[in-house]
C-alpha cells in the first residue's frame, strides 16, 4: 500500500460526519504534522461545539504563500446501501471505496502524505494547510478560519481548494443559498378540515410553486453554459410537520436551496414566491383563521467563485499542469470565501464529484496519482518561488 492510500485509510476511519466531532482526526493531523516539525494552530469553534479548524505552514513565516484547503467533514451515511463499513477503507482493484474517499479526505490525505516531501528542502515560498469543519453544512469552518489568517497571519497569494474536479481547473462556480419555510396554519380535529388551516397542505402549494419558479428558471435563464446543468437550480431538501394523522396540522417546515450562476440573484427565486405568498396563498389562508402566517428565513449562503481571467491561482495551476481549458462547477466551495477575503483562489482536486454523498462513494487510484503528481510540482516549483 502506498503512503497515500495509508494516509487515506486512516482519515477515512475517522467518523467525521458533520453531525459529530471532528476532533479525533483534527488531533491526528496535528501530532502528524508535529512528528514532521510543523508548525500548527488549532482554531476551535466559537460556539462551543467539539469541532475545530487546523491551520499549519511548511516553510518560511512570511507573507504570499500558497494554502491547500479541504474540508474534514463527510456527509450521512445512514439509509443508503452500502456494501461494507462506510469508515473502512476497502481496495476495489483500480479504486479505493469509502465514504470521504472522494469528497474530500483524498486530497488531505495527498496533502499529508507528502508533508516529509516538502520537509526534504527548504522552501522559499510557504505551503499552508487550511482543514475546516462543517464545510457540508454551508462552510460554516471556512470563514471563522480566514478570519483568522487575516487578524494574525501572514496573508497567502492564492488558494488552492482541492474538492473533487479530477484535477480538472475550476474557476468559477454556483453560490449556494438556503431558507426555510415555516408555516403556520390552525390545527383542530381532522373532521373538520373547512375549520382549520392544514400547514402541511399550504407548504405543499408553496413547494408546487417552487417547482414551477426552478422549471421557468430552466427554461428561460439566465443561462450560463460553463456549468453543468447551465441554468440556476432550486432543490426541496427536507419537508416536516403534523403531529398525528386525526389532527389538521398546525405547523410544518419546508428547506430549499438555490444555487444560482454567477451574476444572478437570489431575487430570481425569492421575489415571485413572496408574491404567490402574499398576493394567493396567506389571504386564502387568513380568511379561515387571521392568525395563520408564512415565514422565509434565510439559513445560510456560501457565494459563489467569481472567474478573474489570468488570475495569480488560474496562471500558476495552469503551468504546473499544463491545462489550457478551465471549468465552471454547479457545487458550491470554500472558494468564494477565500475570494472574498482577497486571495486568488481556484478549485482542483482529485476524484470526481460524480461520486460524491453517493453509497459506496469511490476514488480512482489513477486520481490519486494524477494528485500526487501535481503536488510534487507544485513542490519544487515553491522551492524556488
Amino acid at each position: 500500500m502506498t503512503a497515500v492510500a495509508e494516509m487515506l485509510g486512516k482519515l477515512i476511519a475517522f467518523d467525521t460526519v458533520s453531525s459529530r466531532s471532528n476532533l479525533g482526526l483534527i488531533h491526528y493531523i496535528r501530532d502528524y504534522l508535529a512528528e514532521h516539525g510543523v508548525r500548527v494552530r488549532i482554531m476551535a469553534a466559537p460556539d462551543g461545539q467539539p469541532k475545530a479548524n487546523l491551520w499549519a505552514t511548511i516553510g518560511p513565516d512570511k507573507p504570499g504563500g500558497i494554502v491547500l484547503s479541504g474540508h474534514t467533514d463527510v456527509v450521512p451515511v445512514e439509509g443508503q446501501p452500502w456494501s461494507a463499513d462506510p469508515f473502512t477503507l476497502r481496495d476495489g482493484g483500480d479504486r479505493y471505496f469509502g465514504r470521504g474517499t472522494c469528497d474530500m479526505k483524498g486530497f488531505i490525505a495527498l496533502c499529508l502524505a507528502l508533508v516529509p516531501e516538502m520537509r526534504a528542502k527548504p522552501l522559499t515560498t510557504p505551503i499552508h494547510f487550511a482543514f475546516s469543519y462543517d464545510e457540508e453544512l454551508g462552510c460554516l469552518g471556512a470563514p471563522l478560519l480566514i478570519e483568522e489568517i487575516g487578524k494574525q497571519l501572514p496573508q497567502p497569494r492564492l488558494a488552492i481548494i482541492g474538492e473533487p474536479t479530477e484535477m480538472r481547473l475550476g474557476t468559477r462556480h454556483k453560490g449556494c443559498y438556503c431558507y426555510e419555510m415555516r408555516v403556520t396554519g390552525k390545527d383542530g380535529h381532522s373532521s373538520q378540515t373547512h375549520r382549520g388551516v392544514n400547514a402541511i397542505a399550504a407548504a405543499a402549494e408553496i413547494a408546487g410553486e417552487l417547482i414551477r419558479i426552478a422549471e421557468d428558471l430552466r427554461v428561460n435563464g439566465p443561462h450560463d453554459h460553463s456549468f453543468d446543468p447551465p441554468y440556476c437550480t432550486l432543490n426541496l431538501g427536507n419537508i416536516q410537520g403534523g403531529t398525528a394523522v386525526n389532527i389538521i396540522a398546525r405547523e410544518c417546515r419546508l428547506e430549499w436551496d438555490f444555487r444560482p450562476v454567477p451574476g444572478a440573484s437570489v431575487d430570481l427565486a425569492l421575489d415571485p414566491i413572496r408574491k404567490f405568498i402574499d398576493s394567493d396563498l396567506l389571504p386564502r389562508m387568513r380568511t379561515v383563521a387571521p392568525e395563520t402566517n408564512i415565514e422565509i428565513v434565510p439559513d445560510l449562503g456560501v457565494p459563489p467563485l467569481i472567474e478573474e481571467k489570468d488570475s495569480a491561482a488560474e496562471a500558476l495551476l495552469k503551468m504546473l499542469t499544463g491545462a489550457n481549458e478551465t471549468h465552471g462547477m454547479a457545487f458550491a466551495t470554500e472558494a468564494g470565501q477565500f475570494q472574498q477575503a482577497g486571495l486568488s483562489a481556484i478549485v482542483c482536486g482529485p476524484g470526481s464529484i460524480t461520486q460524491a454523498h453517493k453509497p459506496d462513494e469511490f476514488i480512482l487510484k489513477s486520481e490519486l496519482v494524477a494528485g500526487e503528481t501535481f503536488l510534487r510540482k507544485l513542490i519544487d516549483w515553491v522551492r524556488s518561488h
